[in-house]
């Protein structure tokens, strides 16, 4: 039942896509000067800081309203990565709310480490939530242990956790969803990068959570697959961790793009939603040339592939094939311009790329 759900949903998305592709993708290459506006301030009433993760709500539910977007913040007010703890809700129009406060000590599952909480953050048509947690107790690589996810319901009351061996500092998520079933898509970047204390390990990993889903009761988890693996990560003092980061499924979810960002590549992982075994870290999709520490991913509606530089403050447009064909430039603070400042972003058709922005702590449009 659930393959023939599948298929029949991926060759549905494969038609849709091919109706969808513009004439942007022939492009040259090419850069300009943004047109940005700032939404709202990602800072919630306890101070958190440094937003992470993004995700924009498919359907009004409970507390979250349709078209609304949805922030993690990943510091506390003392600017302690790993220790931020609240998901705020962000209106196009910028009217801001929170949506949850997790409290580490009322869990209803276990979580090592508690609540840090990352890029990882995805939003059901069912109503829930699940974001990342990669803590620390102090702010600084050493402290780091592995999490979890985090299931939310539509109110922003936490449900359950996910935890475990394979799941070892989720660092950023997308999702795969079909109502009444979902995959998750996760990286993880603790897989032997604090034992390290700085030097690159080739353990990185991407896992896929495959999920019974409904509306009354919390998502049954059926699954841990390793379908990606041998991503180069290591610690680092000012960017906690570094490792395959941003995650994106093709509209037909043949492929699962990996912004792996030691590399400075994006990769595709092939078959993701159905294979059983590792691919590795996939096949190259493009490396070098605009990338600059590619972190947060995500696949625009004509099927081209954006990442943000971690180290550049800019936006990377990238076709199928692999051709960088647009770079503009988001964020130009710091010394040096943009660096860390650039995480989670999202392509909302006819609107705009909407993306955090860490140097202003603010939720950001670029049209």
């Amino acid at each position: 039942m659930r393959f023939s759900q599948v298929k029949a949903s991926v060759c549905a998305a494969l038609i849709l896509a091919v109706g969808a592709l513009s004439a942007r993708a022939q492009e040259n290459h090419s850069s300009t000067q943004p047109h940005i506006s700032v939404i709202a301030s990602t800072v919630p009433a306890n101070g958190d800081v440094n937003p992470y993760g993004i995700a924009r709500v498919p359907q009004s539910s409970g507390s979250l309203h349709q078209g609304s977007i949805l922030v993690s913040n990943f510091n506390s007010r003392a600017n302690l990565q790993g220790t931020g703890t609240t998901i705020v809700q962000i209106a196009p129009n910028g009217a801001t709310s929170l949506f949850a406060h997790i409290d580490a000590s009322t869990l209803p599952g276990p979580c090592p480490g508690g609540v840090g909480l990352t890029t990882a953050l995805a939003v059901l048509r069912r109503g829930w939530v699940i974001v990342g947690s990669l803590p620390t107790s102090d702010g600084t690589a050493a402290t780091a242990q592995a999490g979890c996810l985090i299931v939310l319901d539509h109110h922003g009351k936490v449900a359950e956790t996910f935890y475990g061996s394979l799941i070892n500092g989720p660092w950023d998520m997308t999702a795969w969803d079909a109502d009444s079933f979902a995959d998750l898509f996760v990286t993880n970047v603790l897989n032997g990068s604090v034992a390290a204390r700085g030097k690159v390990v080739h353990q990185g990993t991407v896992v896929r959570l495959a999920l019974d889903v409904t509306y009354n009761s919390a998502p049954s988890l059926q699954s841990i697959t390793v379908i990606g693996s041998g991503f180069p990560e290591r610690t680092d003092p000012a960017a906690l961790v570094i490792g395959p980061t941003g995650l994106g499924l093709d509209a037909s979810a043949n492929l699962l793009y990996v912004a792996d960002s030691l590399s400075n590549r994006i990769t595709a992982i092939p078959d993701p939603v159905f294979r059983d075994t590792s691919a590795g870290i996939g096949a190259t999709v493009t490396q070098g040339e605009s990338l600059n520490d590619p972190l947060g991913l995500t696949v625009a509606h004509n099927g081209n592939i954006l990442t943000v530089n971690g180290n550049d403050g800019r936006l990377v447009e990238t076709t199928p094939n692999g051709d960088q064909i647009h770079t503009a430039l988001l964020d130009s603070t710091g010394n040096p311009p943009g660096a860390g400042a650039l995480f989670g972003l999202i392509d909302v058709n006819g609107v705009g790329i909407y993306y955090v922005d860490d140097a202003s702590n603010t939720l950001n449009l670029f049209h």
